[in-house]
């Protein structure tokens, strides 16, 4: 038997405490027992107390309060410690005021430690009203001066996002420790409050509080979010000088404020000198240099990972592996990536499947991407989000409205502004209205915010479907556009041939204050192309030039149209020769001959032919254009014998697709076309309409330019 000094109750409280630090329930029942049949004293209300904290600590209320019930005396401690156990316990805050008022019924008064309790339990329940109640209570019972609820209190109103009343408490509090200072930080930090934040930190230093690590990873995480670089760098100055800077935590949050900052060099600094970085620090490095385009150093970082570390890498490490491959320029990296994945048992992991897929869209292995798709058992909103935006990257629109309607049907997420903007973006270069209007009165019956980048999604649709009142009905009710809806709408009155619209609508993103960008400028050239307004066109080129946007091909290619048309041969040559990019210059020498073609140039014409077909003797369209220009001006032997040698060398054009929405189904075809599943009847219907509408007369006619046309 053990002598007695070992089941006295400060004895047996340090175990209590102990297996509570160890949180295990089957370990804690153990202890229960043998204080039940061993010590001395087992009813003893210090020891009940204890055990109250031991149970709910281990997870189990039930254990606590069957505990709490046997009590035969209950004291304002034993209710303090059943009312600590239910705030703290998830789900279990409403029990505390149960308890509150079971208290007042036996006449005992609730002190410090019980209103401590108690506002825990109304933060955790976010009933503001119920809070403010205590606040009262607290006031009028005198307990406002107890430095605990004073902080409790502060961080109940942080929570509540009442940042004025907080402001109060905090101003009344006569001495500010560390946790005080920290609740006012976090409560800023909370709402969204940065800047606020950041003030309350410099307040702390100038009082003379000394930060905690918990403090400091407060605000490298709020300049990381910020993207501050300059604050993140003045708080590790601050971290150095307190000797906090071995703090592993904290270590990681300087790491993550460096990356998000796009400051890799000064991350691989701190990252070397941590003595033992956990899986948070080597992902934090390995994603801050994959997210900031440095895949090469990701991979690298990665391998030493693997080589270097008794880490095993997580979901999160892969996705970021993953991210870097793709920036590099083979895909043999991203496939042995691929390969560890199944083998570390992450194939399933649905975070990890959408950067997969995503590397293997921006290689251009949109069937891989397909299959480890499908392959996912869960899809979440970034999955399929990915899916949609990525076939719209790619020109693939049907596809993108495919996995749209799929999407919705499952029935399962709820749409966010990518997948909605990479749907409509379809259903505008589709041009098909009817699914755009589905997809726009869908968002608004779910509930969706209609943001800017989908009200700038929406106007383009609209535009490119020819319902410009649509467009501007959506462009007048954004209350603040962004550049995205100034140039859908800018583009939409220039490609329906409303320059006057366009024009002034650009002076409108000027006197906005607004920088416009390489899109807004295409846009209003394009309007100057197609309406020949030149002069307008060479202010516009040389104020972009004098904004610092470079132009792209696209915008040397609506000069030349624009200079050529207007029969400025000499000059448009001049922009071709200027324009940087080589492989370009071939479409804006065929630009300038097809301009050429309309005013019955010939010297320039062919001239314009002649540099084309230098790069690219088997040039099609370029032989069509100069075959034409040489028709237009009765040339009848020079375009046969310019029709003959495009037989001669067989030139391959890639057919043209057409596509027709009918019964809510978009069906896509070219020429020749033998794969439709309903061809027979297709044919059949053609014939039939055929012989309605053809007299013999038409039809001789129509066989005569079908031959003309296969000259």
């Amino acid at each position: 038997m053990r002598p007695y000094h070992y089941w006295e109750s400060s004895f047996l409280a340090a175990l209590i405490r102990k297996c509570s630090s160890v949180t295990s329930l089957r370990e804690a029942r153990r202890l229960h027992a043998l204080i039940l049949t061993a010590a001395p004293n087992p009813g003893s209300p210090f020891l009940n107390n204890n055990l109250i904290s031991m149970y709910s600590r281990c997870g189990s209320m039930d254990d606590a309060r069957q505990l709490f019930d046997r009590m035969p005396l209950r004291t304002t401690v034993s209710y303090n410690a059943a009312i600590t156990a239910y705030s703290r316990a998830p789900g279990h805050a409403f029990s505390a005021f149960e308890l509150l008022t079971e208290m007042g019924a036996q006449g005992l008064l609730p002190d410090a430690v019980t209103f401590t309790s108690l506002i825990q339990a109304s933060t955790a329940l976010g009933v503001r009203f119920l809070g403010s109640s205590l606040h009262g209570r607290v006031v009028k019972m005198g307990f406002l001066e107890d430095r605990c609820i004073q902080t409790s209190v502060l961080g109940m109103y942080s929570s509540y996002g009442d940042l004025e009343s907080a402001e109060r408490v905090f101003r009344f509090m006569v001495e500010k420790d560390a946790v005080a200072w920290n609740s006012m930080i976090l409560g800023n930090l909370r709402n969204e409050r940065v800047e606020e934040g950041l003030r309350v930190f410099l307040e702390m230093l100038v009082a003379g509080v000394s930060p905690t690590p918990f403090t400091y990873s407060m605000v490298l995480n709020a300049c990381s979010r910020s993207g501050d670089h300059i604050s993140g760098r003045l708080v590790h100055g601050q971290i150095i000088t307190s000797d906090s800077e071995t703090d592993l935590p904290l270590q990681n949050a300087l790491l993550d404020m460096y990356c998000s900052c796009r400051d890799t060099s000064t991350a691989a600094i701190v990252f070397s000198k941590m003595e033992n970085p956990d899986l948070v620090s080597w992902n934090s490095i390995i994603s801050g240099y994959a997210e900031n385009g440095y895949g090469d150093m990701a991979i690298e970082v990665f391998i030493m990972l693997r080589r270097n570390s008794s880490c095993e890498p997580d979901e999160y490490t892969f996705a970021a592996a993953l991210h870097g491959s793709s920036a590099l320029s083979t895909d043999h990296c991203g496939r042995i990536l691929h390969g560890q994945v199944i083998r570390g048992g992450f194939e399933c992991s649905v975070y990890v499947g959408s950067t997969l897929v995503s590397m293997y869209f921006s290689s251009s292995e949109n069937e891989s991407a397909r299959k480890v798709f499908n392959c996912l058992s869960e899809k979440d909103i970034v999955l399929w989000t990915e899916m949609i935006t990525a076939h719209s990257r790619m020109g693939d629109a049907e596809g993108s409205i495919k996995f749209f309607f799929d999407m919705f049907a499952e029935g399962r997420h709820k749409v966010d502004s990518f997948a909605l903007s990479g749907a409509l973006s379809s259903c505008g270069n589709l041009a098909i209205l009817k699914q755009g209007e589905m997809i726009h009165s869908q968002a608004i019956k779910t509930g969706n915010n209609i943001d800017d980048a989908v009200s700038g999604s929406l106007i383009d649709m609209y535009a490119k479907n020819g319902n410009l009142q649509a467009a501007e009905s959506i462009f007048s009710s954004v209350s603040s556009p962004d550049l995205k809806c100034w140039n859908s709408m800018v583009g939409g009155y220039s490609n329906h041939g409303l320059p006057e619209k366009a024009l002034a609508l650009f002076e409108k993103i000027l006197l906005q204050g607004m920088i416009p960008d390489q899109v807004t400028f295409l846009s209003v050239l394009s309007a100057c192309s197609h309406s020949c307004l030149v002069e307008k066109g060479k202010s516009l080129w040389n104020y972009m030039r004098s904004y610092g946007v470079k132009p792209g091909p696209k915008h040397y290619s609506c000069m030349v149209s624009l200079l050529s048309r207007a029969g400025l041969v000499n000059e448009a040559e001049k922009i071709i020769v200027e324009s940087p990019f080589c492989e370009g210059r071939i479409e804006l020498w065929r630009t300038l001959l097809s301009s050429c073609v309309e005013n019955r140039n010939l010297q320039a014409g062919v001239h314009a032919a002649e540099q084309v077909l230098g790069y690219d003797p088997g040039d099609s369209p370029t032989l069509i254009l100069l075959s034409s220009l040489y028709a237009a001006l009765g040339k009848w032997d020079q375009a046969a014998e310019t029709r003959q040698k495009m037989r001669g060398l067989e030139t391959d054009k890639r057919p043209g697709l057409s596509w027709i929405e009918a019964n809510r189904i978009v069906h896509v075809f070219s020429s020749g076309d033998q794969s439709h599943p309903n061809l027979d009847e297709t044919h059949f219907e053609l014939l039939r309409l055929h012989g309605n509408m053809v007299r013999p007369e038409d039809d001789v006619f129509g066989t005569r330019i079908h031959h003309q046309q296969n000259y």
